[in-house]
């Protein structure tokens, strides 16, 4: 859909427990966390989603952060839309999805209104969401 303009790299990847990583600079496994970050990583700088605190946290480790800019379509976009329907609101969230992927959502709109309606059950640290599940 966007061509070779996103590219999305598997090696931001935490692994619970997540407070392992904490403190950031201090803890051995946030040093591992930005080698693993920038293995694949092949220009200077590091986009990420606009949050001071991850800017800081990158500024940190070197990673020279630059805020990208956010595609109308995004993965969380889409989804805000999906609970908004699920809990009636009237949205378009169909015209962004394939067609494909709109049916098999459908099928499981159940789904979809279950999570819509659930608690947010995630941390927020240093500008980033961990589930609580897991973090210790």
């Amino acid at each position: 859909m966007f061509g070779d303009s996103i590219s999305i790299v598997s090696n931001y990847t935490f692994y619970s427990p997540f407070s392992k990583y904490m403190p950031p600079l201090i803890s051995p496994y946030s040093w591992n966390i930005k080698k693993q970050i920038l293995d694949e990583i092949k220009t200077d700088y590091f986009t990420y989603t606009g949050d001071k605190a991850e800017a800081f946290v990158l500024r940190l480790y070197g990673l020279n952060p630059k805020v990208g800019q956010r595609k109308e379509t995004s993965a969380s976009f889409v989804k805000q839309k999906m609970f908004e329907s699920a809990m009636g609101k009237d949205t378009d969230w169909e015209q962004y999805v394939e067609p494909e992927i709109v049916k098999i959502i459908h099928e499981n709109w159940d789904v979809v209104k279950k999570f819509a309606n659930a608690p947010d059950q995630t941390y927020r640290v240093l500008g980033m969401k961990f589930p609580s599940t897991g973090f210790w």
